[in-house]
């Protein structure tokens, strides 16, 4: 792995939180139970250097997470063995990865995101160039950012939003990741925190990249 300056990660309060909901909202008794979901936090090497491959979720009115950038991920089914499984499911459906080209890491701390779901992501390696296949309904465009553009701190920022659960009309605001503008795409919320977990986790040692 590159000579990263990581030291920020854990010297910066409040990046890594384990939700962007208020703790008020998180010891509300009226929070209904969390859906269990995986996302996959595909890396490759392009050149020389490691991407973080992401999505953009097409523009949907019915769905709250409509056109923002993601990784690949759902819900997990009554079938899916395990968290790893709903992730390489849920990867093979929405960009046509192959489950035997997925050389999986290991898992990150698990997110409770806004809309109610304790995700877990899945960091592997995934191969460059490949012929990505995105599901027409769910996946607007696929796209990579460099990993060493997200591990500098000048590239994001905490802003006030506010929160809205489905559970309350007024849990307040809360202070949430945004990252700079990147070849025209934002990334910001639950993915911005996985993707800065995986920073921390790499910082750490509790991930590591296998050079090829």
């Amino acid at each position: 792995m590159p000579e990263y300056a990581l030291d920020w990660i854990l010297r910066t309060e409040g990046l890594l939180q384990s939700s962007d909901l208020p703790d008020s909202l998180l010891q509300s008794a009226n929070l209904p139970p969390a859906v269990e979901a995986s996302v996959l936090v595909p890396l490759f090497q392009m050149d020389g250097e490691w991407h973080l491959l992401f999505i953009r979720r097409v523009s949907n009115a019915r769905d709250r997470h409509s056109g923002q950038v993601a990784f690949p991920g759902g819900r997990r089914d009554p079938a899916d063995k395990d968290a790893i499984g709903v992730a390489l499911r849920e990867a093979h459906e929405e960009v046509g990865l192959s489950m035997r080209d997925i050389n999986v890491f290991g898992e990150l701390d698990v997110y409770r995101t806004s809309s109610n779901f304790i995700v877990t992501p899945v960091v592997a390696q995934v191969p460059w160039p490949y012929p990505f296949k995105p599901q027409l309904t769910e996946v607007d465009r696929i796209f990579s950012i460099p990993l060493l553009w997200l591990a500098d701190p000048a590239n994001h920022e905490l802003r006030d939003r506010p929160i809205k659960a489905d559970s309350t009309a007024n849990p307040g605001s809360a202070k949430v990741v945004y990252f700079s503008s990147y070849d025209g795409e934002m990334l910001w919320g639950a993915t911005a925190r996985m993707t800065l977990s995986l920073l921390k986790s790499l910082h750490e040692g509790d991930i590591k990249l296998h050079e090829s």
